[in-house]
């Protein structure tokens, strides 16, 4: 049987990659195809999420072995099918690619083609450019508080200070601005 998935990133909306490989191939080949396919460095941690129908996370497999000593079992790419954790269409995969962000791309398993195989994944469809492997912290510290900075205020991001509410604020503009020690003891 043959695996058809469709890959998308919540990053980039124009990235879409299709891969098809057989059902009976490892985690580990699957990651190699989705590496291959994005140009993503095999050097970094990366774990598949197998989700619920509403994206939330269930069971981790993970590239390396994470936890040795923990009561939970430890699912490692090189040592699980594909076919013994995937079996229905619209089954949903998160891979995580970027640890330190939390950073993903999701997939959807497509596609079920009985009776066929396949020796090697294929990368079936590719659009657009991959998401960035290794985000500049920086740059999304930078674009995260512009975002937040808009919400706060209702959602818009251009406002001017003059057309806020002054109700709740009585008293405000003839407090001090200046401090002296004493207030702090």
């Amino acid at each position: 049987m043959i695996f058809k998935f469709l890959i998308l990133s919540d990053e980039v909306a124009d990235f879409k990659r299709e891969i098809k490989i057989d059902a009976d191939a490892t985690f580990f080949d699957f990651y190699n195809a989705i590496v291959d396919c994005t140009g993503f460095s095999n050097k970094e941690m990366a774990s598949f999420f197998l989700c619920d129908n509403k994206w939330r996370k269930k069971q981790e497999i993970t590239l390396v072995e994470m936890d040795t000593y923990s009561d939970e079992d430890s699912y490692i790419m090189e040592e699980c099918l594909l076919s013994d954790y995937l079996e229905d269409e619209k089954q949903k995969l998160i891979f995580v690619f970027d640890y330190f962000n939390d950073r993903a791309l999701f997939i959807e398993l497509s596609e079920l083609i009985p009776g066929k195989n396949l020796k090697s994944p294929l990368c079936t469809l590719s659009l657009g450019e991959a998401p960035e492997q290794i985000a500049d912290i920086e740059e999304m510290k930078a674009d995260t508080a512009l975002s937040d900075m808009g919400e706060s205020f209702y959602g818009d991001e251009s406002f001017e200070l003059d057309e806020l509410d002054r109700e709740g604020f009585d008293g405000l503009d003839d407090a001090s601005t200046e401090l002296d020690g004493s207030d702090f003891y």
